[in-house]
């Protein structure tokens, strides 16, 4: 088991870098967060294929901030489209995510998470400028190692990084791929998915933590599999539910 253990070492080297190097930039993510739920504001959260999974990790969970809307995008809102090279095509063109946000209930103040490792195709560049042109405040999740290590797939030369309010680096290399063994072609297990989620739940463990310093109760979700869930859930829906479009 020298992989395993390898693969888990190099995990908990990235989450203790986390945990050492973006406190700062979490705190700021948590305060817009909480800006947005004081203000009676709006969050959106957005990624693509593998990212969107990540993202995922974020919407409509057990003990997850409700108001987090998830946006998926035709063609890259999962692994389900086929051939599997036809996202990767559709995550590079040019113009696509201005349809997206035409069409998404956004308005200025609100606040919209982009998860990208790389950072470098056109449609997380477009979604993060699309929005900050919007008057959103923009949050991206990325690997800073990686998205300095590629050039820009987007005619303006730019990374979506560059159009974020609040940066937050998974820790993610270039690649992703975290282990290399003799015999073995490439490097294999990336890393990216393990701390993109971790980072995510920092964030909104940055949130709540500050909602409470307010004095503002976290409109968070209850386990439906635990008793009283659904009537608790089905409350909160009824409150917040000017600001919830997923239902």
């Amino acid at each position: 088991m020298v992989f395993v253990n390898q693969y888990l070492d190099m995990i908990k080297k990235m989450l203790d870098r986390i945990a050492e190097e973006e406190s700062e930039a979490l705190e700021q993510g948590g305060k817009l967060l909480a800006d947005a739920i004081e203000n009676g504001q709006r969050i959106f959260a957005w990624g693509s294929t593998h990212s969107a999974t990540t993202m995922q990790d974020i919407f409509a969970r057990a003990g997850g901030l409700m108001l987090i809307n998830a946006v998926f995008v035709p063609g890259l809102e999962g692994l389900q489209k086929f051939p599997i090279t036809l996202p990767s095509a559709i995550e590079r063109m040019t113009g696509y995510a201005d349809a997206v946000l035409d069409n998404l209930p956004i308005q200025p103040g609100d606040v919209m998470i982009c998860v990208s490792v790389s950072g470098r195709n056109s449609m997380p560049v477009e979604m993060a400028k699309g929005a900050r042109e919007r008057g959103l405040k923009v949050i991206a999740v990325t690997s800073m190692a990686y998205t300095r290590g590629v050039e820009s797939r987007h005619p303006s030369g730019k990374k979506m990084y560059e159009f974020a309010d609040v940066v937050l680096d998974n820790k993610a290399i270039k690649g992703d791929a975290l282990l290399e063994a003799e015999g073995a072609p490439q490097k294999f297990c990336p890393g990216s998915g393990v701390t993109g989620s971790a980072i995510l739940q920092c964030l909104v463990a940055a949130t709540v933590e500050e909602l409470l310093k307010r004095g503002i109760e976290p409109p968070l979700f209850l386990a439906a599999n635990v008793e009283g869930g659904d009537e608790y859930n089905r409350r909160m829906f009824e409150k917040y539910r000017d600001r919830i479009f997923y239902l």
